[in-house]
This record gives structure tokens, sequence and C-alpha cells, in this order.
């Protein structure tokens, strides 16, 4: 069952707080929350393992200022979740819109796809 709109709260205490973690760049809290062979897709690039995405966690964005607030969440099932997140800031373009397309096993996250919203 697919639910749209969801609190933060609503979701999966590792979801909730590996965002807060990553949002400022507190590499060491978010990789408590990944597993060992975990995959994270950044638009067309692509980080391979606790450490690597360590390391993109640490540094991605870290060169501007910005904000992020979530628009919405949905559990597409129990190892699936899809958080957007509004993205405002100094970057080229100065708003984005992003998927953050978890799937869990366990308590860890083992892939992360963030992308461009799509409607």
């Amino acid at each position: 069952m697919t639910h749209t709109d969801l609190r933060s709260d609503a979701l999966p205490t590792t979801v909730r707080d590996f965002l807060a973690a990553s949002t400022v760049h507190d590499a060491d809290t978010a990789s408590s929350f990944l597993a060992e062979d975990v995959v994270v897709v950044d638009q067309s690039e692509t980080f391979r393992g606790r450490d690597e995405v360590y390391a993109f966690v640490r540094d991605a964005g870290a060169e501007f200022e910005y904000t992020t607030e979530q628009i919405s969440a949905r559990r597409v099932d129990d190892e699936h979740w899809v958080v957007t997140l509004r993205i405002e800031g100094t970057f080229p373009g100065g708003v984005a819109d992003l998927d953050y397309r978890f799937t869990l096993r366990g308590d860890l996250i083992t892939e992360l796809v963030i992308a461009n919203h799509t409607a």
C-alpha cells in the first residue's frame, strides 16, 4: 500500500535521521544508517560502499548555502520509501525539487537514488 504526503515522523527512523544528518553534512552520523554495501546514485554519479558514501555526504553541496524542506513523502512498501525535498540556495538555478528514493534492509539503507522530482 502506498501512502502519499506522509509527515516526517511517519517515515522510518533510519530515513528521517539519515536526512537530518546528511543535510548538515554530518557524515559520521549519516554513515551509521548505511549498510556496508550501500550504493548511492546522485544524478549521474554512483558511490559504492560506506567509505565513498561517507565522503559524498561530507562534501555534497558544501560549497553552497541552502535550506531543505520536505514537500512530500511516500511509502512504496516496507523496504522502499520516497522523500521529495525542495532545496533552495546559492547553487546554480537556486531551487531544486529532488526525490530521495531509499531502499532499506532492516534498519539500514542499502540504496539511495537522488534524482530530479517527477510529478
